[in-house]
């Protein structure tokens, strides 16, 4: 069984899931969730992500390439905030580039708050 089918299948349960809830929560059919779980059927980057929302994980982690199931936060240690990543300022470049850096903290701000609220691809 894959690193993946594993892992979705560990934290599903943990989480007293069963297939069907996963499944509603992600927008698909039971079946499916079963045939991921079962190693069948190999995930769309899509739905990967879907499932990774709905167990609270990310991507990386059902995927085996961190042994971290907790997504990272934006602050390291010592509660200071990381910096911008090269594809966050050319984003924020991109939308104004003329943004200062309290215009690009509330870019920041509105690009977590549709992670967060986005259900759907």
């Amino acid at each position: 069984m894959s690193k993946t089918a594993e892992r979705i299948k560990e934290l599903r349960t943990q989480k007293k899931l069963t297939q069907s809830e996963l499944a509603e929560l992600v927008n698909t059919s039971r079946v499916t969730i079963s045939r991921i779980e079962s190693d069948i059927r190999n995930p769309s980057f899509a739905m990967l992500s879907l499932i990774a929302d709905a167990l609270d994980t990310t991507v990386e982690y059902l995927q085996g390439e961190t042994e971290s199931a907790l997504k990272t936060p934006d602050v390291d240690d010592i509660g200071n905030k990381q910096p911008l990543t090269d594809a966050q300022k050319q984003v924020a470049y991109f939308i104004d580039p003329n943004a200062t850096a309290d215009e690009i903290e509330q870019i920041k701000k509105l690009v977590e708050i549709a992670k967060l609220s986005k259900r759907r691809l």
